[in-house]
Parts: structure tokens; sequence; C-alpha cells
């Protein structure tokens, strides 16, 4: 809604005075600048009136002005009526000026005159009211104004009452009268409370009201000048103001800057002040209505310093000794004090300090206030800062930081109005302004869904260039410098990224995490990184969002030589990018024979997806397309079908055609359905699980089996396929879904979700008070802790590990065992699940799912984050990735965090070495590799692949090892060979060395962590080698027991641990003495070890966990006396 209209009634009659009001001599005689007694009666008036409308043209150019001089009753009429006519729905604006005829009355009357001016008419309000109708405005610019509002209102509930009385009864003969309109839209302005007489000071003009109203500037300088405090000033006079130079709309002169100046405080008192609905219809729909109140504020001040309270409709809180009048003054003065020097000597004009000085004001809201604390009161002139080039940087940034607050902060912005401002920066073409609006843009969609309409027709309006400042920005952010794996030093992980030439706001410190929503191969979650440093008393350094390679995932707590490296995984609503895939780039790197082939085979990838659901929006996906290319390769039914032949396929085979050979998968029985499902149903995770194996299929037939899907591979170019049974009709009823169906992959609420929360804020762990933060200090501490004690234990000697410390059957055969590194919980993987036991007080913690399907087994676990919020990692041997958290939670049930596939085209087979990995928790990489013919390096921050290194070998891969210090990999392979690779080097280069001296399948290679640490590897014959990776061979070798299942070595202690096939277990040290062997159970009478399908050691106890065919766990330690 918008003022169209403007009536301008002047009732001035110069040279008589009315007869209601005595003047003082000298008295108050301009009226609109202009003295009236300086020229003939009827050329002053035409004068005022075009000066008063030039006035208001200054606010409202484009608004329809007709003037109304000394009028009668009828030239009103004619007049207000002819505007609201033309206007329709938009408001009217209706001023005015009674200063040459009486008060008005208690009646609601004001006075005009008639066609002779020999007598002043009443006028009533309710007429005025009728001809005006609504949306309306009114000033009134006379004395005892006050009572006009009074009678307006009373008139106005008047209306109401008899539009309810004609709604209810329409036979009332008010329903057969016209209806009145409604005066609830109506905005009232009054000079004075209804008792109070306009003020008569002669320095004043006589209408002040109205020149507060139209030339705000011009009557606050010279109020300024008749206060006691300019004589601080010395020089400035009324006569000298008129002389100011600039124009109002110019902002870098005198006049203009204090225009602007006046705007952004005027806006600050009525936002802080006013109620935010007020505050918006009145200072946000219409521009000459919020002018005009902005300008109230002024009259109030003034008028009330000369006992003359001006009055508005609706109501406002008194604001006339709000604090920011202060700064306004002090701006004046300034300004003034400047006047002499510009005006005599021509000295250039020093712009204020007013606006940087509220951004200061405003950024120490931002950094020193407290969670619970009030609006800034800056808000409003921080928009205001946005209009010039000087601050716009920096108010952006701080803009962006106090969005980043939440969604009332976004709320409060929106309120005050800063959807249009940047709108308009937009369009800017300042390339340092671009990640700010983005960021900003993010914030505003974010909470205020309804934008996304106006975004999109700003994007069709400005579409090359909106596009390129996203685009452009994304890109500038994939070419920040990133640290190299390489160079990265464990003691001095420092996670700050920086590129050259970057200005200082986008640096990632502010807007970091811009770039993990804003690049596609990141959507899926944010990743925090800390660095904590307490010993040394050090700043705390932090860097949100990051995304470098090496140093991303590190945390420090504690000295060097006691580091804590935590990758944390955040998940937000379990939200999933697109593809769980390093790069589309890594699954249609060969070449097809078009895009549709390329986008096919992506989405059948997808569809076999370890992450529930990426595979099954991609099933969606694929049973849509297949069910509709079906129907529309289908001929066209133009015979009866009693009287339409079939033939039989023009080559028949048995070979039955399976959409997961695409994916990676094998084919199921050629007599069970070939729909585009998985095979697998997905469930939820629980710990109860039926008796049965979990992973079953769902009831048969429940998905539809496309018809181009029952030909075999080798079809011939015309067969034209197996025969067709189903109905038309009941082939259309059942495949209704395919066509219905919508993807709905929630990625646009999610991204809403994360940026309606704050992405720059503070971790809670960095306060030193917070619980988040004693709960981390007690796990470090309970971690040194563990550390020394089972160091203690090692340096004492040990002379046997056969003291059995737990024991209990396992819901499945035991496949992979782990350890974590600081709790007494063990995790046992059995073919498709997972159960986790606590071998200090022998009792199962939890049992879950692990989510791969049936055909698939649990090959390896790590731990991620081990000593802190721990994670767990598992790998199938299918290459699927899952990391799970709130296992072993009696509060919570287990989560998936995410899942992704770590390697393709391997091919699950039970006589294979599976998927093996390393974890790397300095860096946060992940090796891994198996039965393929590489070594895939993963950046699990970010689910990307960072590097595949090939094997150089024809076997597959049974064991990794990697040290992030020395940047080497070891890898056993089944051939025998022990390969060493360099991840800093070239690929044809990065195999530094191959040992070939084991002639069997290798159990186990494992790399010792320390700069001189050497390669011990086992194979199944039972010889030990050790390598110096300087040395082009063996620097010892060993002989133990032959027949190997399983083997593990002690990372801290010389200890050599392996299962053989004649069912026992034996311990060895570093020279290959047999320490002890295991061949019974404490208990159970004695009961003989079943044969040896899995072991392993703590990473720091000298314990050992074996898992054996007969379904049993047990843990063995030292002797008591030593522990």
């Amino acid at each position: 809604m918008k003022t169209v209209s403007v009536a301008l009634v002047l009732c001035l009659n110069v040279g008589v005075d009315p007869p209601d009001v005595v003047k003082t001599t000298p008295c108050a005689r301009l009226e609109c600048w202009i003295d009236p007694l300086s020229m003939g009666p009827q050329k002053a008036l035409e004068t005022i009136g075009a000066n008063l409308q030039k006035q208001y043209e200054n606010w409202q150019p484009r608004a329809r002005y007709k003037q109304s001089l000394d009028p009668t009753v009828d030239e009103v009429k004619k007049l207000c009526t002819s505007l609201r006519r033309n206007a329709k729905e938009e408001r009217v604006l209706f001023h005015y000026n009674g200063h040459g005829v009486p008060r008005p009355t208690v009646n609601g009357e004001v006075w005009v005159f008639n066609k002779n001016y020999t007598q002043y008419i009443p006028l009533s309000i309710y007429d005025l009211q009728t001809w005006m109708g609504s949306p309306s405005i009114f000033v009134y610019d006379c004395s005892n104004a006050g009572l006009i509002v009074k009678s307006f209102k009373q008139f106005a509930l008047q209306r109401e009452q008899e539009l309810e009385v004609a709604a209810i009864n329409p036979n009332h003969p008010l329903a057969q009268m016209p209806l009145p309109p409604s005066m609830k839209n109506c905005i009232q302005l009054a000079a004075c409370e209804a008792t109070e007489l306009l003020p008569m000071i002669p320095d004043l003009p006589a209408d002040l009201f109205t020149s507060c109203l139209t030339t705000p500037i011009k009557i606050a300088l010279r109020w300024f000048c008749m206060q006691k405090c300019v004589s601080l000033v010395p020089g400035v006079t009324l006569d000298l103001i008129e002389k100011i130079p600039g124009r109002l709309n110019d902002r870098r002169t005198p006049l203009g800057e204090l225009n602007w100046i006046f705007t952004a405080i005027t806006d600050t008192i009525a936002w802080n002040v006013l109620p935010r609905d007020l505050f918006q219809k009145l200072f946000r729909q219409d521009l000459l209505v919020a002018s005009l109140f902005r300008n109230f504020l002024l009259a109030e001040r003034i008028m009330r310093s000369y006992n003359c309270t001006p009055v508005s409709s609706p109501r406002l809180p008194p604001t006339y000794m709000h604090a920011m009048w202060q700064a306004w003054d002090l701006a004046v003065d300034i300004c003034l004090s400047q006047l002499p020097t510009i005006i005599e000597e021509g000295t250039a004009f020093r712009h204020s300090p007013f606006f940087a000085e509220q951004l200061t004001a405003f950024q120490v809201w931002l950094t020193m206030g407290v969670e619970n604390r009030n609006p800034p009161e800056q808000l409003p002139i921080v928009l205001q800062v946005l209009l010039s080039q000087v601050h716009r940087l920096r108010a952006l940034d701080l803009l962006g930081r106090f969005l980043d607050l939440g969604p009332w902060a976004v709320s409060l912005a929106l309120s005050v109005g800063i959807f249009p401002y940047v709108l308009k920066l937009l369009q800017s073409s300042a390339r340092e302004l671009r990640p700010l609006l983005v960021f900003i843009w993010a914030k505003i969609l974010a909470v205020d869904s309804e934008l996304v309409v106006a975004l999109s027709h700003l994007v069709v309006q400005y579409e090359s260039n909106f596009c390129t400042v996203a685009l452009q920005f994304i890109e500038e952010e994939k070419n920040y410098a990133l640290p190299s794996p390489a160079t990265t030093e464990g003691g001095s992980l420092t996670p700050v990224r920086d590129s050259p030439c970057t200005p200082r706001l986008r640096s990632v410190s502010s807007y970091g995490n811009i770039r993990a929503v804003a690049t596609a191969r990141s959507l899926n979650k944010s990743l925090q990184n800390l660095s904590l440093t307490e010993e040394s008393g050090g700043a705390v350094a932090f860097s949100p969002g990051n995304l470098s390679t090496s140093s991303s995932a590190s945390s420090t707590l504690g000295s060097p030589e006691n580091e804590e490296h935590i990758l944390s995984f955040e998940t937000i609503d379990k939200m999933r990018r697109a593809s769980s895939y390093s790069s589309l780039n890594s699954l249609i790197g060969v070449s097809f024979n078009s895009v549709y082939t390329q986008i096919w085979r992506v989405l059948l990838h997808l569809a076999a997806d370890p992450y529930p659901e990426v595979s099954d929006v991609a099933m969606k996906v694929l049973n849509s397309i297949a069910y509709k290319a079906t129907v529309n390769a289908r001929p066209q039914r133009v015979l009866d079908t009693s009287s339409l032949t079939q033939s039989a396929p023009a080559s028949p085979t048995n070979k039955g055609v399976h959409i997961h050979q695409a994916g990676g998968s094998p084919p199921a029985s050629s007599t069970s359905s070939s729909s585009l499902t998985n095979d697998v149903a997905k469930q939820p995770v629980s710990r109860d699980l039926p008796s049965g194996r979990p992973g079953t299929t769902g009831p048969a037939g429940a998905q539809y089996t496309p018809h181009s899907h029952q030909f075999p591979r080798t079809r011939k170019m015309f067969d034209k396929g197996p025969e067709q049974t189903a109905d038309d009709a009941d082939d259309a009823a059942g495949h209704k879904s395919f066509i219905s169906a919508t993807v709905q992959t929630g990625f646009c609420d999610w991204s809403a979700r994360y940026f309606a929360q704050p992405v720059m804020k503070i971790p809670e762990e960095h306060d030193l008070e917070s619980q988040i933060r004693k709960e981390r200090e007690w796990r470090f501490l309970r971690n040194s802790r563990v550390r020394r004690q089972a160091q203690q234990v090692i340096q004492k000697g040990i002379t046997r590990l056969d003291d059995q410390i737990f024991l209990n059957r396992n819901p499945g055969v035991p496949s992979v065992v782990k350890f974590h590194p600081f709790t007494p919980c063990i995790a046992v993987a059995d073919k498709d699940s997972i159960c986790f036991w606590d071998w200090e007080k022998g009792e199962k913690l939890d049992y879950f799912h692990n989510g791969n399907p049936r055909y698939t087994r649990v090959t390896a676990m790590e731990y991620l984050n081990g000593q802190d919020c721990s994670l767990l990692l598992t790998a199938t041997d299918d290459g699927a990735i899952r990391v799970w958290k709130n296992f072993a939670d009696l509060e919570k049930n287990p989560e998936m965090v995410t899942a992704w596939q770590g390697l393709s085209d391997m091919l699950p087979t039970t006589r294979g070495a599976g998927m093996v990995v390393d974890w790397e928790q300095e860096t946060g990489l992940l090796m891994s590799s198996g039965d393929v013919r590489l070594v895939r390096i993963w950046d699990t921050d970010r689910e990307m692949k960072v590097q595949d290194i090939p094997t150089g070998a024809d076997s597959c891969v049974t064991s990794l090892s990697c040290d992030s210090h020395r940047s080497l990999i070891v890898a056993g392979l089944g051939d025998g060979s022990i390969r060493v690779y360099d991840r800093r080097m070239a690929l044809s280069e990065c195999r530094v060395m191959t040992y070939r001296e084991h002639t069997a399948w290798v159990v186990k290679a494992s790399l010792q962590k320390r700069p001189d640490g050497h390669i011990v590897s086992v194979s199944v014959n039972g010889d030990v080698r050790i390598f110096d990776p300087r040395m082009p061979e063996s620097v010892n070798v060993l002989q133990i027991v032959k027949g190997l299942t399983a083997l593990d070595i002690h990372p801290q202690a010389d200890l050599i641990a392996c299962g053989s096939v004649n069912q026992f277990t034996a311990i060895y040290n570093s020279s290959g003495e047999l320490i002890n062997n295991i061949k019974y159970y404490d208990g159970f009478m004695g009961q003989r070890v079943g044969a040896i399908s899995c072991l392993a050691f703590h990473p720091h106890w000298p314990h050992l966990a074996v898992g054996s065919n007969d379904y049993y766990i047990s843990v063995y330690s030292v002797e008591k006396r030593v522990r």
C-alpha cells in the first residue's frame, strides 16, 4: 500500500486573524518558510500552497497533488471524492492547515469559508470521513488539533456500530442506506493536544508542525541554534545555517549527510520503542507515511520543548527523551562547527564519525554481550550504513555475525527491513562483498522460506549477475591453499587455512562454514575442528568448519607427548548428499556411449549405496524411470487381445538378467523377482533382533519388475522378449505408484535448518566451565591414566599371558574383534551384526545389525575418536563403510552416522581378504584396500577420495598399516609380498619398496609408529620377518607355529599372538620365544578352545581377545600379581 494522492487544504485567510486566537506581538508569521505579509494576500496564499506541495514532493514525488486554498465545504467535498475515486484502494493524504480559521469544535467540526469569505462554515469530521474513505492519513496543523483526533475516533466507532447493525439485521433502516466506509486503516497526525495552542515564538515558523513533518533538517538546525548549547559552537547564527551547502539526497555533502544520519536515528528510535507490528505498519509499508512518522518524532521533541504535545493515531510511546537524540545533537554540533570555515575559507568538509562509531557499538554488542540480552539498538543504523561504500564491507561482516546468532536475529533483521537492502546489493559488482552476501542470503532464506519466491524473481531479473556471484564464490573457496599431509607434523597441527590476496572478512575464521554447505561434495555434514592447549596457557584457537585435508581433524589437549586427535562427525537429522562416492567422476570416468548411459550407471551405483536414504531415493528414481520406459516402449493396442499373437524370444537362454550386476552386486537366483529393489529390506536399528538372522528380504512382488529387465543380457537386436501375461488394467493399477511417486530428498529443509543455527559460534567445549568441557577433560585424564598404568605393567615384564579375565558366548561366530582403547568395552563382529561386551563386568552392552546385505560379511572395524566420544567404523567385503554412534549406550539406540562405498568393483567371496582398513586419527584419513588392486585413501572429514595408489600386484591386499609422521603405507598381500608406499610421491613412483621373502599369504603386516619403526610381517606358514623400510632385505627372521588363522602384534609390548587351526592360541615375544599356549577355557570342565577365528590385542593393556568358531569370545591378560 502506498500514498498516491495528496489533498492540501489551506485555510489561512491571509491578513485576517481568527476571532478566537489572540496572537502575541511579535508573533510567528512564516508559513512554509514564507512571510505572508511580504506580498499580496492572494499571491502569498498561492506561493505558500506551491511551497507546501514542493515540500511534500521531496518525500513522495510520484503522488498526485491537489491544492484547495481557503476552500468552501463543496470544494473540499469535490476534492476529497475526486482523489478517493482515483486512488481506489490506495492511501490518500489530507493535510489541513487551520491557522486562519477558528479552532475545532467539541462537536467534531473544523472550519472553512463561504464563497464570499464573509463567514466561517463548519465542516463535520464525519462528512470528511465519508468523502475521504479508507485507507487515509490526516495531518492537522491547528490549535486544539487533539479535538479532531478524538472526534474522528468517535465517528469511526459510530460507523463500525452501524456496519454491525446492518450486517446483523438486513431489514434495519441502516441496511437500506449506503454502507459507510470503515475507518480502521486511517492514520492521524495532530499538532497538539485538545487543550493546547500552537507556539507563537517569532524565531519559529507559524506552521511549526508542518515544518517538522516536511522540512525536518532545516527546522532541526534552526531549533538547535536557539538552544543554550549553541554557545559552544561560536560563529553559528540563524542566517548562517540557511547557507549550509549540499543537497538532501547527496550523502557526500553536509546537508545530505545530516539527512542520512537523521533518517538512521529516527528509524532506530522507532524500532527500539515501537511494537514490531506497529513499526512495520508505520515505517515499512508506505514511503510517505514512514517519512512523516520519522519527522513526527522530531516534531514531538521540538514542540514538547514549547509545552505543546503532538498527537498521533495510532498513538506512539514517548520518544523525545530517547538517548539517540544525543547522538543527533553531537552530529549536528560536529557539522555546524565546520560551517564558518567551509563557507568563509572554503575548507573541505570532514565527514561525521557517527556511522563508524555506531558500527563499533554494534561490534561491542556482538563480542561482549551475554546470551540473554536485549536486541542491539544499532541494528537499523547498520542497515543504513549498507548504503555507504566506505563502511559497507564492515557492516556486512557485522550483519552476517549477527544473523548467525540464530533465527531470532534473522527475524529482527527482517523486521528492520534488511530484505530490500541486500536485494539491491546483489546487483553490485564488488567481488569482496560476494561471500558475505551469499552467507546473509542463506541465513535469510533458511528462516523465511517465503522469500525464496522473491529470490527466484531476482534470479530471473539478474540471472547472470546473481549466478556469477554464487558460482564464482564457490570457485574461489575451492582454490584455497590446503596444507599438505606430508608437511604436517604431529606437534604442530594448526587447523587454519589461508589464501593470499583474500580480504580478512573472507577468511575461514569468519565464514569457513559457507564452504561446507556451498560445495556439493560436503553438503551432508559439517565437521568442527578445535585446537585446545591447556597446560601451556596459550590462547585458544578455533577454526569452524575447516575442511583441510591433513590437519582439519585434529584437536590437542595436553602436552605434545600426550596428544589427543579428534575427528568429530556432526550429522544434522541424518542428512545425506546425493552421492556417497568420492565424486561422480570416479564412477563415470570410463568412456560410455552417451551422457544418459553415464547417468544411468551412477543411479545403479547409488541404488546399492550402503546408506539407506540414498539407496531408497535412487531406487525410487530407477523404478520410476524403468516403468515409464516400459510404458512408452509398449506398442499401442489397436486390435482385440484375442487376435494378437506373440512369439517366443529369438534366442532363448537360461541366463537371468539382474540389475545388481551393473552396480557391483552378485546376481540373485534366476527364479526370484528381478525388480530394481535392493536384496535387503531396510530395517531400523534395534537391540532386540529376531530369532532369524537379520536382513531378510521383504515380501515378494512388492516392487515392480520392468518388462525390459526380463530380457537376457545376450538378447539379439530384434528379439521381442518374453511374454507379458499381465492385463493392462491390472498393470496400470499395480504401477500407479511409480507414476505419482515423487522423490523427497529433504536437502532444502536440511540446508535451512543448518543455516538457521549459528555456524560461527564458538563451541561450548571452549568454555572452561561448561559441562562438555569438563567431561572432555575427564576423558583425557582417564586416557592418560590408562596409558600410564598399562605402560607400568608392560615394563614389569610379561612372562605369561593366559589369565582368562572374560569369557562369554557371542550371538554369532566372531569374525572381527576390537578393543576400545580406553574403556572396558570390546566390539565383536560376526557376519552381519556387532555385539559389545564389558570385559571387566562380563556383561553384554549392546547388539545390533550392521545393515550389510546377507551375502556380505564384516571384515574390519576401527574406533574413531577413541579417546573422546567414540564412533565405530565397520567395513564389509562388498566395499561398504559404515560409521555408527550411540553404541553401548543404555539410553540411546545405535545410529548410523554415515555410510559410503569405500571400494567399488569388489567381488564378495569367502576365500578373499574382504576389505581391510587402517585409520589415522591424527589426520582423519582412512586407508582401505582388500580384494582390489589398489589402496584407496579417504578423507573421512568430507567422505572424499584423496588418492588411489595402485598396488602393482595381481593378488589381494590382506593387511594394511600406516604411519602419518612418515607418510608410509605398508601392505601385506596374498602372494606373500610386502609393499611399502610413500603417499607423498607420484603414483608411478610411490611404491618405494617391495619385499618378496614370504612365500605364502601374509596374515599381518604391521608398521611400528615411531621414527625408526620397523615392519613386522607374518605369513600363514608362521615365518616372521622384520624389515627396516630403508633396507632392501629383512633384518631379522623368526619362525612360529604354522597353519595360522589369525594373528595380531601388540603395538606397545613385544608380543605376537597367533591362532592356529589346531584349536590353540600361542603367544610369542619379539625374539620368537614361546611365552605360553592357550588350549582350554577356564571353567566349563576344561572345555577345549574351538578353532580360532579372530584375535586382537588391546592398544595399551597387555590383554588379548580371542574369538573362536564355537561362538565364544574370551579375554586373556597377564598374571594378577603383575596387574
